[in-house]
């Protein structure tokens, strides 16, 4: 993986402290009411380090617009909010909610992210001939509106390793995104633990 892609993959997600924005402190009536968040405790259980989470706030992160799975979605909506996760270690996390106009909005964003993620290794590999991706479908979940669990893996011709699990739900016109990685392959990733924190981020919302 180029060092581009592997700052937008890994290296932003495990980033100590917020990437951008400001603490959610808006006149009352200007925007929507803040959805809920995961805690620190909801993410998968690292084996040895604790997750520490950061404040929730306003706007998209600003690495997300160079996000090859995210970056064309998700930037540009006034009402969006972000937490960050991270640990001591190499793994990172994050989750990005949107409240959109209705819930007609809001399905077709969870469309376009769902679309925008499988088609997403095949970006990488266009900007990037030295690193081999893949992607994988770990269904659907039963949880308000549902949600769609996804496994991202990208490999470069030396050898960086990492390993992505994005999910994508929605609970009426509020979608939320959670978004995991950490250097290693798909054996690697905690695919139960995940559909836990996802439901319970998409339980969240209201």
């Amino acid at each position: 993986m180029s060092k581009r892609i592997r700052t937008g993959a890994l290296t932003a997600l495990a980033a100590a402290g917020l990437t951008l924005g400001t603490v959610l402190a808006a006149p009352a009536g200007a925007v929507p009411r803040t959805p809920g968040f995961l805690a620190a405790r909801d993410l998968p259980p690292h084996p040895s380090s604790a997750w520490t989470a950061g404040r929730i706030t306003r706007g998209v992160p600003e690495a997300v617009e160079a996000d090859r799975c995210l970056g064309r979605a998700l930037p540009g909506h006034a009402a969006a909010w972000h937490r960050e996760f991270r640990t001591d270690l190499d793994t990172g996390a994050r989750q990005i909610t949107v409240v959109l106009k209705d819930t007609r909005a809001a399905k077709s964003l969870v469309s376009r992210l769902n679309r925008d993620i499988t088609s997403c290794p095949a970006r990488i590999e266009r900007a990037d001939p030295e690193t081999d991706a893949a992607r994988r479908d770990y269904g659907t979940l039963d949880v308000e509106e549902g949600a769609r669990v996804h496994g991202l893996h990208t490999e470069t011709s030396w050898g960086a390793s990492d390993i992505r699990l994005l999910s994508v739900g929605r609970d009426g016109r509020t979608v939320t995104v959670v978004d995991w990685g950490q250097m290693g392959d798909f054996g690697d990733a905690p695919v139960k633990a995940f559909k836990k924190t996802t439901t319970r981020a998409v339980d969240k919302l209201h």
